[in-house]
């Protein structure tokens, strides 16, 4: 029989817990499915649990509680007995616009909204045209976009935004944009990229974007591959302190885009006080002109309400190792899940005001543009979130009564590393998320949060899932506690499992019991799993993701009808947590023993923050190599030295904090640690590097030069002799 007093001390810390749970949009929704289905669901767990057991009733009330703009009808939500990887339809029968429920709102009541709900959930509502809707509040401000240092701050409301994407929609058509041509955009965190996202939708188009601070190649492995229409990009960028003119980059994309058979120009878009001259750069017409071409008389066109399964949106996985993926998005699956996610768990309403650090070419993006979805007003901020200096996001939180801030871990390791404490900076009493992700969030960062950084009211919310799925696997929820370590747990209809990371491919996989790490894996389909990959090849008499497809192999090879995400995680056995450990294929395995990079960075900040600045830690199995080894580099911080002492200390705190197993065979130090653009450390093509193999840099990393440093070390042995380690 357990001891108590150990199970209890395997309990991780509580940081916070809501103070009021039954306030919030879940608990109604509970509530709501309670009488609906005479229930009794009373935690959260609960509620999980019936949202995967029941899939067909959960969506449907979560379809009827969003109260999304559509038309059309259904009558199966979706065919239960389809495995995900026959990536079976939703909501057939409905039809929807992404920029239409961005900028009007239903006038048909929410049941989250009404003591005593009389509707149906059964999808009946026929909603086909703009009539009958009311406009989000015209007065009210949608977007305030910052630039980097916060100055020249310029909002729109509403009714602007509606105005503002109305022309531009007006003049796509009038250039033949239509359903299904691909729009893509190289643009800041601006409102004319978020115009030309939901004038693309307004249209049925495709929208795609990448960031301004993209190289050419990066920029062109993503365009080429979907053969877009039209080109909109930025004339200049402002990063870091420094204005940069993008004229020469975007007659680069123009060149590379002339070998797509529907690219027909670019739009350039005036960034700052003067357009600049764009007559060298082929195919090139300004915004004005753009605007100009289509009769301002005309009347708009009508939205266009695409199937639920249809595509609206492309993303792009990282491709840190190769071409990234183009993964193709539903508008139904997004529209829905962004419902599930913002309202019932994040508690979203038209009184948020939300600040998402993000560029334009991460799936965060599409966070900052689903702000709009709510009713609720979003700040766009334009360039590095450290200039002029670290506190710059603080202060725009308490200028603009920020109610949800969305940052990294980098960022926060960065704040604590300077010894700031927003709390006692600016007034955050408005503050109720933070939502952090793009990689591990260290114990100790956790605890900083609440012990030294935010008012201890803030929900510090630690997400994963990312741009496959345009969603969370691992997300918070406002009715459990926050404890140290990991996302508080599953997002809802979600059927996430840990399988056994030690079966071999194309298996089928097995569970484990909670406290056994593994993979992360979702056996079941949801809504905003992706269409299908854009160009991928079509495998007679199989469907999108059937094997032979790249979906197939990217998703659907690892086990037998299972969605495998990449990710090496546990489940706390109390708390029910979801801890990320590291990259599946980076998983650490010296002797059989699995473990996550994140483990090791943990010890690195913990007890080095004094000397290292940031760390790298991979395995290295060559052709010939019988087990694989660990290798730990450090970039140490300016003015702090790297020697022999160091390693052993570092060595010794390993094996305290986690085991000997876990110590890593050599340490070296690094003078730089690869990173994409949206500063998120890199380990997969350092791991092949040093295993021997030759890469070709991705046009996603921010310093593809750092690669270089890390080929010496596929010879290691010549670095440190026969027996020595460092």
């Amino acid at each position: 029989m357990a001891n108590p007093e150990q199970e209890a001390a395997s309990v991780p810390r509580k940081l916070w817990e809501h103070p009021n749970p039954k306030s919030t949009p879940m608990y109604r929704f509970m509530q709501y499915i309670n009488r609906k289905e005479d229930l009794q669901l009373k935690t959260f767990r609960d509620l999980h649990a019936y949202s995967l057991a029941h899939r067909s009733p959960f969506w449907s009330h979560v379809f009827h509680s969003a109260n999304l703009i559509h038309e059309g009808s259904y009558s199966v939500v979706v065919d239960e007995s389809a495995p995900i990887d026959a990536v079976p339809r939703w909501f057939e029968g409905v039809r929807l616009n992404f920029a239409e429920n961005a900028l009007f709102s239903s006038c048909a009541p929410s049941p989250l909204n009404e003591a005593d709900d009389h509707g149906n959930g059964s999808g009946s509502n026929d909603q086909v045209s703009r009539r009958g809707l009311q406009h989000k509040e015209d007065a009210k401000i949608a977007i305030t976009e910052v630039r980097e240092g916060g100055s020249e701050a310029r909002s729109v409301t509403y009714g602007e935004l509606r105005r503002r994407v109305g022309d531009l929609a007006r003049a796509m058509h009038a250039h033949g944009v239509g359903r299904g041509d691909r729009i893509v955009i190289v643009g800041a965190n601006s409102i004319e990229t978020v115009s030309v996202f939901l004038a693309s939708a307004w249209l049925g188009a495709v929208f795609s974007s990448s960031s301004t601070d993209m190289g050419v190649k990066g920029i062109l492995q993503r365009a080429v591959q979907v053969n877009p229409k039209l080109l909109f990009m930025d004339d200049a960028a402002l990063y870091n302190g420094k204005v940069v003119d993008l004229r020469e980059k975007m007659a680069q994309v123009v060149e590379g885009l002339s070998e797509c058979s529907n690219f027909e120009g670019v739009v350039s878009i005036r960034r700052f006080e003067q357009a600049r001259d764009i007559s060298r750069v082929p195919k090139a017409q300004t915004w004005d002109s753009f605007l100009a071409a289509a009769n301002s008389n005309a009347p708009l066109p009508e939205f266009v309400r695409l199937p639920f399964h249809e595509p609206f949106l492309i993303c792009y996985s990282s491709g840190t190792t190769g071409i990234p993926k183009a993964i193709v998005h539903s508008v139904g699956g997004v529209l829905i899940n962004s419902f599930k996610e913002g309202v019932l768990h994040e508690g979203m309403s038209p009184d948020s005001v939300t600040l998402q650090y993000t560029t334009t070419g991460w799936i965060m993006y599409l966070s900052n543009c689903i702000a709009l979805q709510y009713g609720g007003h979003t700040i766009f901020y334009d360039g590095s979130p450290f200039q002029p200096d670290a506190t710059i996001l603080i202060r725009l939180a308490g200028q603009y009564k920020v109610t949800k801030l969305g940052i990294s871990p980098r960022w926060m390791h960065e704040v604590a590393k300077s010894g700031l404490r927003p709390r006692d900076m600016v007034d955050l009493s408005n503050l109720r998320i933070v939502t952090s992700t793009g990689m591990v969030l260290s114990d100790d960062l956790f605890q900083w949060f609440y012990d030294v950084g935010f008012p201890p009211h803030v929900h510090l919310a630690n997400i994963s899932g990312g741009t496959d799925i345009a969603g969370c696997f691992g997300i918070m929820n406002p009715l459990e506690p926050v404890y140290v370590g990991g996302t508080q747990g599953p997002s809802l209809g979600v059927p996430v499992a840990i399988y056994d990371s030690q079966l071999p491919d194309g298996v089928v996989g097995h569970e484990v019991p909670p406290g056994t790490p593994g993979e992360l894996v979702a056996f079941a389909s949801f809504p905003n799993v992706p269409c299908y990959l854009w160009g991928d090849k079509q495998v007679p008499g199989g469907g999108p993701a059937a094997p032979g497809t790249k979906y197939h192999s990217a998703y659907f090879a690892r086990f037998q009808h299972v969605w495998a995400h990449g990710d090496f995680c546990v489940v706390h056995p109390t708390t029910g947590n979801i801890t990320f450990l590291g990259r599946a294929d980076g998983v650490l395995n010296p002797s059989g023993v699995r473990f996550g990079s994140a483990e090791i960075y943990s010890v690195v900040e913990r007890r080095f923050a004094d000397r290292v600045q940031d760390s790298l830690c991979v395995g290295q199995r060559r052709p010939h190599d019988s087990d694989e080894s660990v290798m730990l580099f450090l970039l140490m911080k300016p003015g702090a030295r790297f020697d022999r002492a160091l390693a052993v200390e570092i060595r010794q705190a390993i094996a305290a904090d986690l085991s000997k197993r876990h110590v890593p065979k050599y340490i070296f130090p690094t003078p730089e640690i690869p990173t994409t653009i949206n500063l998120k450390k890199v380990e997969l093509p350092v791991k092949q590097i040093v295993s021997g193999r030759i890469i070709k840099p991705s046009g996603t990393l921010a310093n593809p030069q750092s690669l270089d440093y890390y080929y010496q070390f596929a010879k290691v042995e010549e670095l440190v002799g026969p027996k020595e380690k460092l």
